[in-house]
């Protein structure tokens, strides 16, 4: 393969896709190079765009990336390259966090999971108590170990704990100011930057009652948040790695994109509660039961059947190639 095999029309479509990926406050922190010998696109990490008070570790970015690399290894996949992926390919580039070379040519593939990364997308309205049938999880849970995670779908009595862990992690960060600071810098009133979340985006939420769902306004609505009647028995599911260093973020980040967009094909709605894996002794209690070979939370995910609700914004892929003026592009 040459550097003149990838136009540039199809490159910008790649990135496209990477960048409809989802991450924690819609920070989008990530930026991509292409690497026109090798035909590689790079993906590093924007950390002007990371949270230094909600994530000092630097793991939510991570994941957040992963979600992006497995939209890339899609797209792709789709226009009918082998996707070859090196995480933390050089270990004296720190931010560089992944690289895809577009290998031998296939034939196109994953169509489903292409047309899901453009409809992909959080819901944070209330769901059906529609539950999800018996071929769904399996499928999802294979959508996760193909990724070398494992999702767990606790019992009711389980759910409720989770909740619960994730109701005190929304009080903590609206009760930290440096925190409550940081979320309502990434709240926008319109999506002309294409980051945050637009206020449109948010829904009615209810984290008073059932579903402690994320105020990204903390502290901006004097007597809580509107109610709204979620559901019931809400389907709550666990995202987790046997081990948690760099690389099994990245991996937590593409299973939980892959499991998103298989339900996303199968018409089930997606909403990510991160609250309590934002405080380290919350995410501990997060865990799988003790003994477990995933013990590691990456994330915990609301499933149902119900409205698509609206999106959050994007970056254009012009704005994310090196240099942010589209100078990447062949």
């Amino acid at each position: 393969m040459t550097s003149t095999t990838l136009d540039a029309a199809t490159l910008e479509k790649l990135v496209s896709a990477a960048v409809a990926a989802p991450s924690v406050h819609n920070t989008q922190p990530w930026c991509f190079r292409l690497d026109p010998d090798t035909v590689t696109l790079e993906i590093h990490a924007a950390a002007e765009r990371g949270l230094r008070h909600i994530d000092p570790s630097g793991r939510a970015l991570h994941v957040s990336v992963g979600c992006a690399v497995l939209n890339l290894r899609v797209a792709v996949a789709h226009f009918g390259w082998e996707p070859v992926t090196r995480l933390l390919p050089r270990p004296g580039a720190p931010g560089l966090l992944a690289a895809v070379r577009f290998g031998g040519g296939t034939r196109p593939s994953t169509p489903r999971l292409y047309d899901a990364v453009w409809r992909r997308h959080s819901s944070r309205l209330p769901f059906s108590e529609r539950p999800l049938p018996a071929d769904v999880r399996v499928e999802l849970s294979e959508a996760a170990r193909a990724e070398g995670a494992w999702l767990t779908f606790p019992p009711p009595v389980e759910n409720q704990r989770l909740l619960l862990l994730t109701r005190e992690g929304e009080h903590r960060n609206n009760s930290s100011a440096d925190r409550a600071t940081e979320s309502r810098r990434w709240v926008r009133e319109s999506d002309r930057s294409g980051l945050g979340m637009p206020a449109r985006a948010l829904g009615p939420q209810d984290f008073q009652e059932r579903m402690p769902m994320r105020d990204f306004g903390a502290h901006l609505h004097p007597g809580g948040l509107p109610a709204q009647t979620f559901e019931r028995h809400p389907t709550i599911l666990l995202l987790s790695t046997a081990h948690d260093r760099r690389t099994d973020w990245l991996r937590a980040g593409q299973a939980l994109e892959r499991v998103l967009l298989v339900a996303t094909a199968r018409g089930v709605r997606t909403s990510l509660l991160h609250q309590a894996l934002e405080w380290p002794d919350l995410r501990e209690q997060l865990a799988p039961s003790p003994g477990s070979r995933h013990g590691h939370a990456q994330m915990v995910i609301r499933m149902g059947y119900g409205p698509t609700g609206p999106s959050t914004p994007r970056r254009s892929a012009r704005q994310t190639l090196t240099g942010g003026d589209g100078s990447a592009l062949p």
